[in-house]
């Protein structure tokens, strides 16, 4: 028997009619690439989206299309968000800060047939345009004014001129809600990038869970600014979520910078933001200088990378801004938990309640997960054991797009994140490691990102990295890797004696070596395969 309700399916364009009928002259401002600000409303968004639409119907866009964007967070690339996936094609977000032959790999793999771009990537376009033959046309966001004359990519169209040219005049089409409406491929550090292929369902479901308190805790009465792009992961969801909540939404175009980002926040009244550690590291540091305050911002998310404790108890007590930790990945859509204290933790002590706020949180809604052993098995949630991370969920991958590997996923449907874990009695996860990168002593598990972490706590360090390299009697030993921080000149004697009495002796790295830089991935991740690369043959000091 099923139950009598109206079967309506769940589509992304009903996000934005939503927000255009209800929270009609809610903002929507931008920092443009161009220079200056734009502002408009959710009504006036929805119009420009249908415009949109109908140009893209002229060009020819059929169902399943894939439509390129290289974009910062912009309102004409939340217009693409819509206007490209209302009508049953996919909106396929690319990463301009991959490596142009990984770019490359991507558009042809994805067969886009348009590609919207920024004023800022046209360098990168005109070099990518020549190896991308089936790319029918390149469209730069931008306006008659700002057109670059001359150019050498071919056939370069205005996209302020391709709407003023339609309509607005336009019913969203009714389709199955499993159709496909956004594609986002990781980042692909040891293999060719996979591609992530995005349903209505899965996103609307996704916004959902997101918007729930125990997650973002965010309303119409919020002024939301996404610090993530648009670019890597949808924004985490947030030009899906503010629509369906109604809230005023800032987006900060090219203007990443602490200084910009700071005055973003006291200008237009942001109360939440979400981004990865570097960013808020960066923040930190200009607050410190400058002796600034937040007047309205008072709640973060951050993701996309371990997020040291320093950086949580700096931004609460000195800012007084709370930091939710938050895990995820593509796969995920990317949201799989988030940080939030259950009732009964209320009561513990300052110190406990900061060490439970250090990991990455509780599953949200919509994500199952569990810890294996190597064999498979089911381990148990008492905080102490570890093992590979499983996830499973209405919007966690099955598979990726055209490809047959299905390694990353087990036979009875889980999906293998790569991440080793605990989880704790009250479901908290904690990321112990990258299976990949997690480091095995004398038959027992060192934490490269606990040794991080500590490292980085040290006020005479920038940056930090551990890795695992062999060693004669241990099979692996940690050695670090650190960036100073400018003017310091801490020794490789004290940031060793730094971790006395905060790890077990055994933990404590057998050396340190300084750069000047880490290197990262094209999301700002660790790049620790190139470090080990670079410290292959690396002998450790032997001990008298």
């Amino acid at each position: 028997m099923h139950g009598l309700m109206m079967n309506e399916p769940l589509r992304i364009a009903g996000l934005l009619q939503h927000a255009a009928k209800w929270h009609a002259d809610t903002e929507i401002v931008t920092r443009l690439t161009e220079g200056g600000f734009h502002r408009y409303t959710y009504h006036a968004a929805h119009l420009r989206a249908k415009q949109l639409a109908n140009a893209l119907l002229e060009l020819g866009v059929q169902n399943g299309d894939r439509i390129g964007t290289l974009a910062w967070n912009n309102h004409r690339h939340f217009e693409l968000y819509y206007g490209v996936s209302g009508i049953g094609a996919v909106c396929h977000t690319i990463n301009p800060r991959l490596f142009a032959e990984q770019l490359i790999y991507i558009i042809n793999h994805a067969a886009d047939r348009f590609i919207f771009f920024d004023l800022t990537f046209l360098p990168l376009v005109e070099k990518l345009a020549p190896h991308c033959p089936n790319v029918e046309g390149w469209i730069l966001l931008t306006d008659r004014a700002h057109m670059p004359e001359p150019s050498s990519l071919p056939d370069i169209r205005c996209y302020e001129d391709l709407l003023a040219a339609h309509s607005s005049e336009f019913e969203w089409p009714i389709f199955d809600e499993n159709t496909a409406s956004s594609l986002c491929y990781t980042s692909g550090t040891t293999d060719q990038p996979k591609g992530v292929l995005y349903s209505h369902r899965s996103t609307v479901l996704h916004s959902y869970a997101a918007a729930l308190p125990d997650c973002f805790n965010c309303s119409a009465r919020d002024v939301i600014l996404p610090v993530v792009p648009m670019f890597h992961v949808n924004a985490w969801g947030i030009p899906y979520l503010a629509p369906m909540i109604g809230c005023k939404l800032v987006l900060p175009g090219p203007g990443l910078d602490a200084a910009s980002l700071h005055e973003l926040f006291e200008n237009e009244g942001v109360t939440f933001s979400a981004g990865v550690p570097t960013i808020w590291f960066g923040l930190l540091t200009f607050m410190r200088e400058k002796k600034a305050r937040f007047r309205t911002l008072t709640k973060m998310i951050v993701g996309g990378a371990s997020c040291p404790p320093a950086l949580l108890k700096a931004f609460d007590e000195e800012l007084g801004v709370t930091i939710r930790h938050a895990w995820g990945m593509s796969e995920t859509s990317p949201l799989g938990t988030v940080n939030t204290p259950k009732s009964n933790q209320l009561s513990l002590s300052a110190d406990e309640q900061f060490a439970i706020r250090t990991k990455q949180g509780r599953s949200i809604f919509g994500i199952d997960m569990k810890i294996v052993d190597d064999e498979g098995r089911e381990l148990p949630h008492n905080g102490l054991a570890f093992g590979d991370l499983l996830v499973r969920g209405p919007f966690v991958a099955g598979g990726y797009y055209q490809s047959d590997n299905r390694t990353q996923f087990t036979p009875d449907g889980w999906f293998r994140t790569g991440d080793v874990a605990t989880i704790d009695p009250d479901g908290f996860m904690n990321i112990t490691d990258r299976s990949k990168d997690v480091i095995k002593s004398g038959g027992e598990w060192i934490s490269s990102i606990d040794l991080e972490n500590l490292a980085v706590a040290h006020p005479g360090v920038a940056e930090a990295a551990v890795i695992g390299l062999p060693h004669p009697k241990w099979s692996e030993r940690p050695l670090l890797v650190v960036v100073r921080k400018p003017e310091t000149d801490v020794s490789k004697e004290e940031l060793l004696d730094f971790f006395e009495g905060k790890v077990a002796h055994w933990w404590k790295p057998d050396a340190v070596e300084f750069v000047d830089q880490l290197p990262h991935t094209a999301t700002g991740k660790l790049l620790k395969t190139k470090l080990r690369q670079d410290f292959a043959g690396y002998e450790f000091p032997v001990v008298q």
